[in-house]
């Protein structure tokens, strides 16, 4: 059993990868602004409230954690916030020895082998584009980090989220920084599945240090 904190964790990665972590029995704590829904608990998970703006939300959401999982979005008040929050995260989970594991965004992967990454390219559409260029500097504050930093950053495929949930079907891949397509040229995921990847990346790590991906 692991002490997992998902930072994040009643959005749509975070609440399925706190599901998939507590139905395999580990100790999960869910850190987020808002409660969710007395429906939406998963049973054994400790729910707690907090903005992780807030330097002491941050403090107690790492202080027992064996992994730290951050899923967080740059909307909101985390908009123009998010660096700055999953660097201190990062810090802490440092300080405390614990791994850290990242939600990114499809974005900062590359479409073929030594290319930009696509938030690099100045073409994304505008509706995207603060998002991508966000999480690809959390990327790029990863990659220049100490050492000592045990992560990893996930990117998930294309289609992905709750626009399109798609289904648990039990499989996915695990690719590196370059983006990759099932046989019919479609990259997605299900959020039940891409959440089993993150809890079989903590329970098994493979991937120290890396920026990752993950899709059908």
């Amino acid at each position: 059993m692991t002490r997992i904190t998902v930072v994040g964790g009643t959005g749509y990665a975070g609440s399925a990868i706190v599901a998939e972590a507590a139905r395999r029995g580990h100790e999960v704590v869910s850190v987020s602004r808002n409660a969710p829904a007395e429906e939406a608990r998963v049973e054994g998970v400790r729910y707690e409230t907090g903005s992780l703006v807030d330097a002491d939300t941050r403090a107690r959401a790492v202080a027992d954690a064996e992994v730290v999982v951050s899923s967080l979005s740059p909307r909101g008040e985390l908009d123009g916030r998010i660096v700055e929050v999953d660097r201190e995260l990062a810090a802490l989970a440092e300080q405390h020895g614990a791994r850290f594991v990242v939600v990114g965004g499809y974005s900062s992967l590359r479409l073929e082998e030594g290319g930009p990454r696509q938030a690099e390219t100045g073409q994304l559409p505008p509706e995207f584009a603060s998002e991508a260029l966000q999480m690809n500097e959390v990327l790029g504050g990863l990659l220049a980090s100490s050492d000592e930093l045990d992560f990893t950053f996930v990117s998930p495929a294309l289609q992905f989220g709750s626009y399109a949930p798609g289904e648990a079907l039990g499989r996915y891949r695990v690719g590196g920084e370059v983006a990759f397509t099932d046989d019919a040229g479609v990259s997605a995921v299900s959020g039940a599945d891409f959440a089993t990847a993150i809890v079989d990346e903590i329970e098994t790590p493979a991937h120290r240090r890396e920026h990752i991906s993950v899709a059908y």
